[in-house]
This record gives C-alpha cells, sequence and structure tokens, in this order.
C-alpha cells in the first residue's frame, strides 16, 4: 500500500452497502480504510462501538457517529451509505471539517444539497452526490435523455429490493429530470406537463414528476433495476437496466472516491465523472 494512500471512513458500514464499500476500499492499493461507522452498533467507551462487527482484528476502528470518526481519526474522504433521515447531518459534519464526502444515500432534497453547497463553499471542502454509482444506469440515463428528443410520452418503472426506504428512487427521479431538461426534449414542452398530469390521474398510476409517471416497486428478490419506456405513434422503445449484485455500484464509488478531491463545487450525478 502507497504511504500516500487515501484514508477513506465508511458511514453506515453495517447495511449492506455501507460493508461492500469498506471491503472494497479495503482492497485497494491506493486506499485505506481510516474507520467503520454506523448508528445501529452499542455505544461503548471512546464512542465506539461494545460489540465492534464481525472484521479482522487489524480492522480500522469503529464508530456510532460521524463526529466521534472524525475526533479520533485522520481522514480524507468519507464515504455515505446511510438513510434519509441520518445523511444530511453527516453530510454536514464532514463539510465542516473541510474534508470530502462521497454520498450513496438518496433522499436528499434539492434545497438540502444547495444547502450543503454553502457549507462546502464556506470550508473549502469537497461534495459528490450520486443516485446510482453503476456505470449502466448512468448509460440508461443519457440514453433516456436522448430518446427524449423523438418521444414526446414516457414513463418510468423503477424496481429495488423492499429494505430501500425512499419511493420513487434517486435515480429514478434524476432520470425524469435529465430527461425534461435535455436539449430539444419533447417531454420538456409547456402544454405537456398539464396534459400528463391529468392522464396519470389517481395514485394507481404512480407519482405524477412534473409530467413523468414513475412506478415503484419494491420486493424480495430485487436489487435495483429501472426501465425506461417510451411511446409513439405505433411503435414504443424500452431502454432498461439491471443491477443483480451490489457490486455493480463499486466501480463508480471508487471512482468518486478518487476524484471527489479534484472538484472545485458540490457535484451531483456519476456521469460528470464519466465524460
Amino acid at each position: 500500500m502507497s504511504t500516500s494512500a487515501l484514508r477513506v471512513t465508511v458511514v453506515g458500514a453495517a447495511g449492506r452497502m455501507g460493508a461492500l464499500t469498506a471491503a472494497t476500499v479495503a482492497a485497494q492499493d491506493d486506499m485505506r480504510l481510516a474507520a467503520l461507522v454506523d448508528a445501529r452498533w452499542t455505544v461503548g467507551a471512546g464512542g465506539g462501538p461494545t460489540a465492534e462487527p464481525d472484521l479482522d482484528p487489524t480492522a480500522p476502528p469503529c464508530f456510532t457517529t460521524v463526529a466521534a470518526a472524525l475526533t479520533a481519526v485522520q481522514t480524507d474522504v468519507v464515504v455515505d451509505f446511510t438513510v434519509p433521515d441520518s445523511v444530511y447531518e453527516n453530510v454536514r459534519a464532514v463539510l465542516e471539517a473541510g474534508l470530502a464526502a462521497v454520498v450513496g444515500t438518496t433522499g436528499l432534497s434539492q434545497e438540502r444539497v444547495a444547502a450543503l453547497e454553502r457549507v462546502r463553499s464556506e470550508h473549502d471542502a469537497h461534495l459528490f452526490i450520486a443516485p446510482n454509482f453503476a456505470l449502466g444506469a448512468v448509460l440508461l440515463m443519457r440514453f433516456a435523455a436522448d430518446a427524449s428528443r423523438y418521444f414526446s410520452a414516457a414513463e418510468i418503472v423503477e424496481l429495488h429490493h423492499p429494505a430501500k426506504l425512499d419511493a420513487p428512487s434517486g435515480t429514478a427521479l434524476r432520470t425524469a429530470r435529465l430527461m425534461r431538461e435535455a436539449p430539444g426534449s419533447l417531454l420538456a414542452a409547456p402544454s405537456r406537463a398539464g396534459d400528463v398530469a391529468a392522464a396519470v390521474g389517481p395514485p394507481s398510476r404512480g407519482l405524477d414528476a412534473d409530467g413523468i409517471a414513475i412506478h415503484s416497486v419494491r420486493l424480495p428478490g430485487l436489487v435495483a433495476h429501472q426501465e425506461v419506456l417510451f411511446g409513439g405513434t405505433g411503435e414504443t422503445l424500452s431502454v432498461r437496466h439491471d443491477s443483480v449484485s451490489r457490486e455493480s455500484f463499486m466501480a463508480g464509488v471508487m471512482l468518486a472516491v478518487r476524484r471527489v478531491r479534484e472538484l472545485p463545487e458540490t457535484v451531483v450525478g456519476l456521469e460528470h465523472l464519466m465524460a
């Protein structure tokens, strides 16, 4: 391992994404796992858990709060895979310490992202947020945005495991936004939003995201899946991405960890790092 290895702290380390992220970081030649944080561990002396997770004895220290971890260990990048209720305060603490944060937790409103950007700017920190770290999911968004130039009607179906708390997913909401805002998008036509909002009708048709219906499915056996369906005169077009394993997200997470400290302002979306 290089003496200049990135020191990475993972928040939400007891969860599936957090645990996988920690293991992936530990396997990188240019990274070092600095600390693990998870509020679900029992608090012990010094802010660490009394019962640490089942890790190798040489594993990094474990903490129940971000504040305790940042006080006790030196870190360069903090990765957050927690829940919508805690992500804002976690990231705020990281930015106030002048560090870099990579956020995979969805559920942050645009208002809170703007608030975090102000904190980031005040403390000369770095912030990267991605609703989805799978490279294929980012390409789906790109293809869907391009197709919106040719189709004036579209709906999104997103499917996830039952433990996912937010619905619709952050990926689906961002996909809809990119489709509407794409240059030349027919979905952004002024007359469309009202017409489609009326057509979507009752909640059984899904959430109306400014004229694009989003349908959420939560079932055992699923990981993360999304399909965008376009309809035109006498034809349909479907674009779909499936993550059948959480390992599909790790390439994107590692890319963000390596690049986040280069970013001069808050960046949302892995596509900006894939350009």
